[in-house]
């Protein structure tokens, strides 16, 4: 990342950006917000009251045989390769970052040494370079889409595009990229699926703004990193009625009702941080639960999103992080908690 987005490689995130740049960045983008209120004014009610007075008669999606899924990372290294297959997992998202494009061939044998019968996700990881250079964009997103071709036909375009450290400062920026992208994709390869907007945790004014707007775009799926750690259990309400089912089934509403996405969901990152794993922990130790609580909460999310018989997908976030994930590899030693052993067991069932 650029010394203005610094990225942790603790938390396998970007740093939390200053106030002085997130207004400096802002600057030019009233418009951009103006779009947003406007049209959360003209559909976000009507799309809360189909939520609330909502129908049975809704035909319900299947489970999937690779409905469980979990990411991996680079540069966690080949140890990835025999947990995968210890937990019997098939469906991997791997993210592959713009501004590494030189490196592309690490990602690509990365991605090939899992075998081939993964279906694998690549998450192309969005930068302000990007973002601010669509013929840039153009070119890298070419290379990426023709490397991994033979590998995967889907791609998550951008990540967290809600969040400004991540680099876009506006939906308009994100609804203008993703179009560039997608121009690519229509030009050069039809075959591949782009799945977004990659909205994270439940803000779905976002997503609303990027289902419902006069871009010519279309997703093949729509992806959500629906986090609710800060609630704690998955049955733990927000703004009284929104628990995890409720918020799946709003965001359910919100897909069935745009024109501008197909009738399929994925639940792209989610995962619960681990109590005294500083620096690790993508949180505050507030938020931060025990690897029992973890394991129980997991258990509950995923039971819920299968149950909810609305969602194609989720994938766990993620294989080796010693802060949330299924595996602790401080001190160059691999340790399965007992969330890993779960997760083995629910993709065996």
């Amino acid at each position: 990342m650029s010394n203005q987005f610094p990225w942790d490689t603790h938390s396998d995130q970007p740093h939390i950006l200053k106030k002085a740049l997130k207004k400096e960045l802002r600057k030019g983008h009233a418009v951009d917000y103006a779009k947003l209120i406007a049209t959360n004014l003209i559909y976000f009610p009507y799309l809360f009251l189909k939520f609330y007075f909502k129908s049975k008669l809704h035909k319900q999606r299947i489970k999937t045989p690779d409905f469980y899924g979990l990411c991996v990372n680079l540069d966690k290294g080949e140890e990835q390769f025999s947990l995968v297959e210890e937990l019997g997992v098939k469906s991997l998202q791997i993210r592959v970052f713009l501004n590494d494009i030189d490196n592309i061939d690490d990602y690509v044998n990365f991605a090939k040494g899992f075998g081939t019968d993964k279906a694998i996700l690549i998450t192309i990881i969005q930068d302000r370079e990007h973002i601010e250079d669509h013929q840039l964009l153009a070119r890298d997103i070419k290379i990426i889409f023709e490397k991994f071709k033979e590998i995967t036909n889907e791609f998550m375009i951008g990540n967290a595009i809600n969040r400004i450290k991540w680099g876009f400062v506006s939906m308009e920026e994100y609804l203008a990229f993703y179009e560039r992208v997608q121009k690519v994709r229509d030009e050069n390869f039809p075959q591949i699926k782009l799945i977004g907007s990659s909205v994270i945790d439940f803000e779905y004014h976002f997503t609303i703004r990027t289902l419902f707007n006069h871009y010519p775009i279309h997703y093949d799926k729509v992806a959500s990193l629906l986090y609710v750690d800060r609630r704690g259990s998955p049955y733990s309400t927000q703004m009284k009625i929104f628990d995890l089912k409720n918020k799946i089934e709003f965001l359910d509403t919100i897909v069935r009702n745009s024109s501008k996405c197909e009738n399929a969901i994925y639940i792209t990152e989610t995962n619960y941080p681990l109590s005294g794993t500083a620096p690790y922990a993508p949180t505050s130790e507030k938020e931060c639960v025990s690897e029992e609580l973890y394991n129980k909460y997991m258990l509950e999310y995923l039971e819920i999103a299968l149950k909810s018989q609305k969602v194609e997908k989720v994938y766990w976030h993620q294989l080796i992080a010693p802060g949330y994930g299924l595996v602790d590899n401080r001190d160059g030693k691999i340790r399965k908690t007992k969330a890993f052993y779960s997760f083995k067991k629910l993709l065996n069932e």
